[in-house]
């Protein structure tokens, strides 16, 4: 295992999403189905390109599940870019990583697995945190809020199905199906409210979109493939500082002392329940 090398990737990872997030937000004016059109369809080409060159199968096999994967992944990611509209890019970040407890609770009833007792107690700090943002912090939007929480439900649902799709399909068939289903959605959804890009650096930022979420997620999992789980997915949280940085110095956004600690209790649960689970592991 080659620990520096995946805290490199992980870093790399990390400012990839960020930037996207960065570009989510200076575009917060656009309609959100746009922004998932141009995300979707830059992605698209670059996960075209592997596939043609591997000589992989595009659309994979088992298109029910791939199709319902890709569905509950675009409300997600639409619920998402709308969040960024009401709150600090950083929050709705923060939010979005509540995605596992979701993940969690719905394993309970459709793969029947089981929770224990610590991992609850963990998943409350999460949700505490949650509650911090929304009651004690009066700059937080609610319905921003809201929309980001929904969107960690989708996210939610987006692991059981990758879990129950498993090794049948490869990951970059997964991500191509997803980018496929997103484009011509968010295309069509876009059209009713289309707002042209203003001058070149709109465009620029749009057709990053894709860009930056497709090497985010190559070098995350490059990192997983050079390290253990337990010592690369602490890590992911990375994304959360470096979007917070970027949203103060770039788009002056305020985070007051309970949103810090909100987003901080919101990872504490996360990262605790995750090191529980590796340690009963090893």
């Amino acid at each position: 295992m080659d620990v520096k090398k995946a805290i490199q990737f992980m870093f790399i990872s990390a400012f990839a999403f960020a930037c996207m997030n960065s570009a989510v937000k200076y575009l917060v004016d656009m309609n959100a189905f746009e922004i998932v059109f141009f995300r979707s369809i830059g992605t698209l080409f670059l996960t075209f390109g592997y596939l043609y060159k591997k000589k992989i199968p595009a659309f994979g096999n088992n298109k029910k599940l791939l199709t319902l994967r890709s569905l509950v992944g675009l409300i997600s990611m639409t619920l998402f870019f709308m969040s960024t509209k009401y709150i600090p890019i950083g929050t709705a970040v923060s939010l979005r990583y509540l995605a596992p407890i979701f993940a969690a609770i719905f394993s309970i009833f459709l793969l029947k697995d089981t929770i224990k007792h610590w991992q609850w107690l963990f998943f409350l700090i999460s949700f505490l945190g949650v509650l911090v943002l929304k009651g004690l912090d009066t700059q937080t939007n609610n319905y921003g809020l809201f929309l980001s929480v929904a969107s960690a439900v989708f996210s939610g649902l987006v692991f059981i199905t990758v879990s129950k799709i498993g090794k049948s399909e490869h990951p970059v068939v997964v991500v191509h199906f997803f980018m496929f289903i997103s484009t011509i959605v968010g295309g069509v959804l876009a059209i009713a409210n289309w707002t042209n890009p203003e001058g070149w650096w709109e465009w620029l930022l749009l057709c990053s979109l894709g860009f930056f979420g497709y090497f985010g997620q190559v070098f995350m999992t490059k990192a997983f493939q050079v390290a253990s789980t337990s010592q690369v997915a602490p890590l992911n949280y990375l994304e959360v500082i470096f979007t917070v940085l970027v949203g103060v110095f770039l788009f002056d956004e305020i985070y007051t002392v309970w949103s810090i600690v909100g987003m901080f209790m919101i990872i504490l649960g996360l990262v605790l329940n995750f090191r529980y689970k590796a340690n009963r592991l090893d």
